[in-house]
């Protein structure tokens, strides 16, 4: 039999558009090659099948070939397991990266090696006092200005110390809510890009139901979904919705969800439904069993239910008392309202739920653990207590030796119980008190003094002052190496599976234009089988039946 005249133009036309299609690709990957986000792109093609009509009349010995290729549509090239496992790895940096930040700014405020601190106050003290062993210098008015002085320093800088800290706190608040500055808190901008995510769900599917191409919006959700990683720990989920899943309520097999039916029961094509995406928050309860929240369903029920938000409040306006409610979206994987609809994470560690990792649970760490009582970790609120027992150690340490000898006076020196409101008395200011002296000795409470600044006390773990802030910058320097340590190592994994995904997803130079050859060589075959068809059809038609004239 033979064939129709004009079928292998057919073939040779879908080749050509198929390779110009694939140039076209190519050319949209390298212009993109250095866009954030971007996922490289490919053609996806089928061979056009052929089918022939039942007929007693036909040949039983003719052979039928395709009729072409076909263009099904244009995909991305990804991985999901590498997606979870950076995304998984991002959570991690995102705690150990904030956490870093949180200790830089105590580093700054109590690192001892850089700058002359406490410890150089303290020296200076016990020199001045040292100067005031001779009894001609123990009265010396000039010399108690001196001692006073240098006390005054002293305690000047465990005031900045405090303050500092405080001011720490605040910053770290501020990161979490944003409200006092000018960008926005790591809640509002969580709020945000669920918003965008759940949005984008809905463009997406309704682009893809009428069959257009949302592989840029794809890329745009992917850019979200990891940096949201950043911020807490989450699972990233591919689903078909309740009407297109194959299932009915009871998880029962529904074969006309997912294939298209005759009425006769026969099947016709299998159905081709896009995907949603579902976002659930990994967090442990208060038994310590790691649980999921959703935060955004796909784009199920109406646009503000599907998806969830975070909010933040501070009771008291005590930032160590800080707790953020995660509220979920409406309906759970199950399309049923999830329970529990929301959890609440709170700054201090009080058995309850607690999230696995992301900048958010770090800062709220660094806000309510005091490395004794609430928390393992070191905060703002252990390096502030720390700083609070050296202040009233030091305070009843030389008040209680000037007591003596006072001859029933107020010889208080030195005011205060924390590091915060620790200074000299307005009396020994004005000179209104003096150093004491026993009756026995011009200098016993000098040389106490003296003695004092060397002992060693059980309320500052068996340290002298001046070995306590060095125990205390020692603690903060472990503390922040540990961590870096911890950094480097996310950095180095994280890096490992980003370029594991630059090879499956980014775009490489070499391979398209190793691509862009092949495509140009297809081309330029088909156009030469279009020039041969032509030959051969022209031949049939006017070279037939022209022999013999």
């Amino acid at each position: 039999m033979v064939r129709a005249s004009f079928a292998g133009f057919t073939t040779a036309l879908s080749a050509l558009q198929v390779s110009q299609k694939r140039l076209d690709i190519t050319g949209q990957n390298l212009a993109n090659m250095h866009t954030e986000g971007y996922t490289r792109q490919q053609l996806d093609v089928v061979s056009i099948n052929s089918t022939s009509p039942s007929s007693a009349y036909i040949s039983r010995n003719t052979a039928f070939t395709g009729f072409g290729v076909g263009i099904t549509g244009v995909s991305q090239l990804r991985d999901p397991l590498l997606d979870a496992q950076y995304r998984s790895q991002m959570t991690k940096s995102g705690y150990t990266d904030a956490y870093q930040n949180s200790l830089d700014s105590l580093s700054n405020i109590l690192d001892e090696s850089q700058i002359q601190g406490l410890r150089q106050a303290l020296a200076n003290i016990r020199s001045t006092l040292t100067d005031m062993q001779d009894p001609a210098k123990a009265l010396d008015s000039a010399y108690e200005v001196e001692l006073r002085n240098d006390m005054e320093s002293f305690t000047n800088l465990l005031n900045d110390a405090a303050r500092e800290i405080k001011k720490a706190e605040q910053t770290e608040y501020e990161r979490l809510d944003g409200e006092t500055t000018n960008r926005n808190g790591a809640v509002q901008t969580v709020n945000d890009m669920l918003l965008q995510i759940a949005t984008l769900n809905r463009q997406i599917k309704g682009n893809e139901v009428v069959g257009q191409n949302s592989n840029e919006l794809k890329d745009t959700r992917n850019l979200l979904l990891d940096k949201l990683a950043s911020y807490l720990p989450i699972e990233v989920t591919y689903f078909k919705d309740f009407s297109h899943d194959g299932l009915d309520a009871d998880g029962n097999a529904l074969d006309n969800e997912l294939y298209d039916i005759s009425s006769a029961g026969n099947l016709l094509a299998k159905k081709d439904w896009p995907e949603d995406v579902r976002v659930d928050l990994v967090y442990k309860d208060e038994n310590g069993v790691t649980q999921r929240l959703t935060l955004v369903n796909g784009s199920e029920g109406t646009v503000a239910e599907n998806y969830g938000n975070l909010s933040i409040t501070r009771p008291d306006d005590d930032v160590h008392q800080t707790a953020i409610t995660i509220t979920g979206s409406a309906t759970g994987p199950d399309g049923k309202p999830q329970n529990p609809a929301s959890i609440t994470i709170t700054a201090p560690a009080n058995d309850g739920p607690e999230l696995t990792g992301g900048s958010i649970q770090a800062s709220l760490d660094m806000l309510g653990h005091d490395g004794v009582n609430t928390g393992f970790t070191r905060g703002y609120q252990y390096y502030m207590d720390q700083l609070d027992l050296l202040a009233k150690s030091f305070v009843d340490t030389i008040n209680g030796i000037n007591t003596t000898g006072a001859n029933n006076g107020n010889m208080i020196l030195l005011e205060g119980d924390k590091a915060s409101n620790v200074g000299i008395t307005k009396e020994w200011s004005a000179g209104l008190v003096h150093i004491t002296s026993p009756e026995d000795s011009k200098t016993g409470n000098i040389l106490n003094m003296l003695e004092a600044m060397s002992s060693h006390y059980d309320s500052l773990n068996g340290n002298s002052f001046a070995g306590f802030i060095s125990h205390v910058s020692t603690t903060l320097a472990s503390d922040s190496y540990a961590n870096l340590m911890n950094v480097k190592s996310n950095s180095i994994m994280q890096n490992g599976i980003q370029n594991a995904r630059d090879s499956v997803s980014g775009v490489s130079m070499d391979e398209e234009a190793a691509g862009m050859m092949t495509y140009m060589a297809a081309y330029n075959a088909a156009s030469r089988l279009m020039t041969t068809l032509d030959e051969a059809l022209d031949k049939l038609i006017n070279g037939t039946g022209t022999v013999g004239r």
